[in-house]
């Protein structure tokens, strides 16, 4: 069969073999960390903390965190305040001339936003790990701490969270240099990934103990889940090609060039970015205002439920703003015009500058808006799965931002190793042509 060649081909590339296996080494070290309790508390006193976050926004912390929110471990905060430190940074980089002036400066300007970046990451991080500890206090009862005093239990779990926030930074980044794909992308898909074959079988094990047709519900949500998954993958993979003609260059009798082309112009240009941005400024809030009290009221009861109306609500907006933002980041049709007009291209029936620049713009809009809706609705499916009655856990893979990180990031990891298989000459991992990535997504980390 292909795919048992395909698996003795790359275990037949020494360096493909080495980063697949360093990859799932630095892995099994995250998954374990998510594992090690803070010091100075009983783990069989947790039991109230993960009650709390089997549902609401603080379920998909914990499901973004790998279990480690739940299980009160030193890798508690996860890699979320990293992203969301790098979504205000870029942001800034829209807004703020000093950063706009770090961007254009190459190499060294990045390293600068880098630095950046990581110290906000440890005011975010300082922020969250407060809130985070107020919140265990008065989930978990008195007696499963060793100690409650700032001195004592507080400052050294916040400086533990924190450093263990950074190892798992550290832990993508060598996953990206040593190992195969974005390391950040395949550490928040792990976390995910590790709830999904519990939340299987929590649901078909539902359903089979009801009366009158469970079984038959359970396979008509697979039938749906089956849907939307192809859904996302068309989505992260769907493109408008716009059909380029270059000129024709007459050297003696012989005619060169005229050949027609075509730009690939992604319906989804951003990819699973705009969820991700969304689902972070989401999280912000809550995870330092909601975490710290007990009981909820008003403004913040209603974003703590994510099946409310008005989180779902607000949170598709987020997402179709985003789109459109990192789109216009992402695509530049000046530079495509500029870029045309100097290879002697042009769009039939355009003239070349500024008409074509405003005519790919046009294309733009038209092909991010349906992507844009498209991508709200994927994000808020998981409300109307819960809604129609599927548990918590497995309705997070009907849609959102899990199902849409899992598409994304299992596509791109395989495009790194078709591309180490076609290199040396192997066939790829499809027989109808290499497989699309996601230029932009995850891997901007």
């Amino acid at each position: 069969m292909k795919l048992f060649d395909t698996l003795k081909n790359i275990w037949k590339i020494e360096e493909l073999k080495t980063r697949i296996l360093t990859t799932l080494g630095l892995i099994l070290v995250y998954r374990l960390g998510t594992e090690i309790v803070l010091p100075g508390i009983d783990p069989h006193g947790l039991q109230a903390l993960k009650d709390q976050t089997s549902s609401g926004v603080l379920g998909l912390l914990d499901m973004f965190s790998g279990g480690a929110f739940s299980n009160a471990s030193v890798f508690a905060l996860g890699i979320m305040p990293y992203i969301s430190a790098s979504i205000v940074v870029q942001l800034l980089g829209i807004a703020v001339p000093y950063f706009q002036r770090l961007q254009k400066e190459g190499e060294s300007g990045r390293r600068k936003i880098n630095q950046i970046t990581r110290y906000l990451t440890l005011v975010i991080l300082v922020l969250q790990g407060s809130a985070y500890l107020t919140n265990l206090k008065a989930q978990v009862p008195a007696e499963a701490f060793v100690s409650t005093g700032f001195w004592q239990f507080q400052l050294p779990s916040i400086v533990i969270m924190a450093a263990g926030s950074m190892f798992v930074l550290w832990l993508g980044e060598r996953i990206t240099d040593k190992g195969i794909g974005n390391g950040v992308s395949i550490i928040i898909m792990i976390g995910i990934i590790a709830r999904l074959p519990f939340a299987f079988i929590a649901e078909l094990t539902s359903r089979v103990s009801q009366q009158g047709g469970g079984l038959v519900a359970f396979l008509i949500e697979l039938i749906i889940l089956f849907l939307v998954f192809c859904g996302s993958i068309l989505l992260v993979q769907g493109t408008r090609k716009v059909p380029v003609q270059y000129a024709k260059r007459i050297i003696g009798n012989k005619q060169y060039g005229g050949a027609r082309q075509y730009i690939p112009l992604k319906v989804n240009a951003a990819n699973v970015m705009p969820i991700i941005f969304a689902q972070a400024i989401m999280f912000i809030p809550i995870s330092i205002v909601g975490s710290s009290t007990g009981e909820q009221s008003g403004f913040v009861a209603a974003f703590m439920d994510n099946t409310g109306f008005w989180y779902n609500f607000v949170f598709a907006v987020l997402i179709i703003l985003f789109t459109y933002f990192y789109t216009a980041i992402t695509i530049n049709p000046t530079q495509m015009s500029d870029d045309l007009k100097r290879n002697n291209g042009f769009i039939p029936g355009v003239k070349p500058g500024k008409s074509t620049k405003d005519y790919l713009d046009t294309i733009m809009d038209r092909i991010t808006l349906p992507g844009a809706f498209f991508l709200a609705v994927v994000a808020i499916m998981p409300a109307f799965a819960r809604i129609a009655g599927v548990s918590m856990e497995f309705s997070q893979f009907f849609g959102g931002t899990s199902l849409l990180i899992l598409v994304g990031v299992v596509l791109d990891t395989l495009q790194q190793v078709e591309s180490h298989l076609l290199m040396r000459h192997y066939d790829g991992l499809l027989k109808s042509g290499r497989i699309k990535g996601r230029s932009g997504a995850v891997g901007a980390y």
